[in-house]
């Protein structure tokens, strides 16, 4: 980018007070979706199909992606549940989990949620993420800190990873299951525990919050768009493994940093260099 390029950009950016008028249109977004979604709940959730044969997708998930569409009408949208697969993250562009955690949802397990992020040239400058069967909601904007129901929050400091308890998932795919149980090894003989909700988005956050002391798995852009603003800004690290370590796909194309879930770990700044550092080992 030449030092023009770079001005121009700066000066494109949206101003605080812009940003923020997108993220209480985010909340309120994430907020009536998640509405949406408990009243999807009381009804059974009910499966609409499987995704490449082995990816639940309930009525749910498409009826909250329906209404945060109408809501954001007019803006351009990456959403897991209706965009093509050619993305462009120039300019704009509202990046969308309308249902995290479909697994949960369709047992009545409680760890679902809801992410909205506002990014600008595939820079994330604002998220939100509302779990609505836990009536919790983590927002950030970038520069601004990190919330949960409107409550500053920070990531924890454990000693070092033995003392460490560290989330992380799988993919619905499962045709390759080594790396992922050399990934799970790796954890439980290096860590004091790891955890697993099925909702990435919410890992991610409870790592913003001290809950959690790390998350890593491969992960799509609108698991950790988001999530992983909220966690930066609660003073969490973040970053992707080399490809080919375990757990983490080999990518085609390139990713903005802010959406790129690939290999993606983030943890307390004070493990974050040797988890990083265990799992590429």
């Amino acid at each position: 980018m030449t030092d023009q390029q770079d001005r121009t950009a700066v000066a494109d950016r949206p101003d605080l007070a812009a940003v923020s008028g997108e993220l209480d249109l985010a909340v309120r977004t994430a907020v009536a979706a998640g509405r949406l979604i408990a009243e999807y709940s009381a009804e059974g959730g009910a499966l609409a199909d499987y995704k490449g044969g082995f990816e639940p997708v309930t009525v749910a998930d498409l009826a909250s992606d329906g209404l945060i569409r109408d809501a954001l009408a007019g803006r351009r949208i990456l959403s897991e549940e209706s965009s093509s697969a050619t993305w462009d993250f120039g300019g704009p562009l509202w990046v969308v989990d309308p249902l995290g955690g479909t697994a949960d949802f369709s047992r009545n397990h409680r760890c679902v949620s809801v992410s909205i992020a506002f990014a600008v040239d595939g820079e994330v400058l604002a998220g939100v993420v509302h779990a609505p069967f836990l009536d919790e909601t983590f927002t950030a904007v970038k520069g601004g800190g990190a919330h949960l129901n409107g409550r500053p929050i920070t990531a924890g400091a454990p000693e070092g990873l033995g003392r460490s308890v560290v989330g992380t998932g799988f993919p619905h795919d499962r045709s390759d299951v080594e790396p992922l149980v050399e990934r799970v090894r790796r954890l439980l003989t290096h860590c004091e525990d790891i955890r697993r909700s099925a909702s990435p988005a919410l890992d991610v956050c409870w790592t913003a919050c001290g809950r959690l002391d790390a998350h890593t798995e491969d992960l799509r852009p609108w698991d950790v768009a988001a999530a992983g603003l909220i966690a930066v800004e609660a003073g969490a690290r973040r970053g992707t493994l080399p490809p080919g370590e375990p757990g983490t796909l080999e990518t085609a194309g390139v990713l903005p940093p802010d959406l790129n879930g690939e290999g993606f770990v983030v943890a307390a700044p004070t493990i974050y260099d040797d988890l990083v550092a265990l799992l590429s080992g």
